[in-house]
């Protein structure tokens, strides 16, 4: 049996492995599941190879959690993408496209939280922290599957909370703005688009994932213990324009 036990989806690279590197650095026995896990080795304690979308991959891996630590206490459900470019406005986005989004970003902590949803009914205890976004809040111009995915991560973030919260079972997201990562490089990388991104938030800069890591790490404290079905917003003023 170890202390805190902590499940982080996408957890090599990113956001994701900013993650687990800070809950790592708190005390957390961490375990990783990604598509690639490997660049998650040195902070993580166990790595398993996971999709998200795919329901076999998740009850597998969160098996192999149960079996080796005994518990999870924490539950990050961080894994998710912006899809290609052609996952713009409505009229745009090929349908293809918007599946693979909402495979990733909304049927991807469904199976997650679902999976470890028992175990922590059993021991009356439990957090699951998904990475929304402020576009979960707020529209993000020209990217209608991402918004989409991002408010439904959000909405049921409230309903795990209100479902589980008499098992002594927690839910809350994060909602973040722009962040530097592999997986936003392609658009900040860019001068003029970094710019672009720049003059709407008020801190003037992007954000660095260990910034969206100390929230994470916070709410995975226990600290904010009566905090339940809330986003909490990381985005430099962002959405207050």
């Amino acid at each position: 049996m170890t202390d805190r036990v902590a499940i982080v989806t996408g957890g090599g690279s990113g956001i994701g492995l900013a993650t687990t590197t800070r809950l790592a650095e708190d005390g957390f026995t961490v375990a990783v599941l990604d598509m690639a896990p490997e660049a998650a080795a040195g902070p993580a304690a166990l790595t398993v190879r996971c999709d998200v979308s795919a329901e076999p991959d998740v009850t597998a891996a969160v098996a192999a959690v149960l079996d080796q630590f005994g518990r999870i206490d924490v539950l990050v459900n961080n894994a998710g993408i912006t899809g290609s470019r052609q996952a713009a406005r409505c009229h745009e986005t090929p349908v293809d496209e918007w599946d693979k989004v909402q495979a990733v970003n909304v049927r991807g902590p469904f199976l997650c939280s679902r999976a470890v949803l028992p175990s922590m009914i059993a021991r009356r205890s439990g957090h699951i922290i998904t990475i929304a976004s402020v576009a979960g809040l707020v529209a993000f111009p020209g990217r209608c599957a991402y918004t989409a995915s991002k408010g439904a991560a959000l909405m049921l973030t409230r309903s795990i909370a209100v479902d589980y919260a008499a098992d002594g079972i927690r839910a809350n997201a994060v909602c973040p703005g722009m962040v530097y990562t592999p997986m936003t490089s392609w658009r900040l990388d860019q001068p003029d688009l970094l710019a672009a991104v720049e003059d709407r938030i008020p801190m003037g800069r992007v954000a660095a994932p260990p910034e969206i890591a100390d929230a994470v790490a916070l709410l995975a404290s226990g600290r904010l213990g009566y905090m339940t079905g809330h986003p909490l917003v990381v985005d430099g003023g962002m959405a207050a324009l």
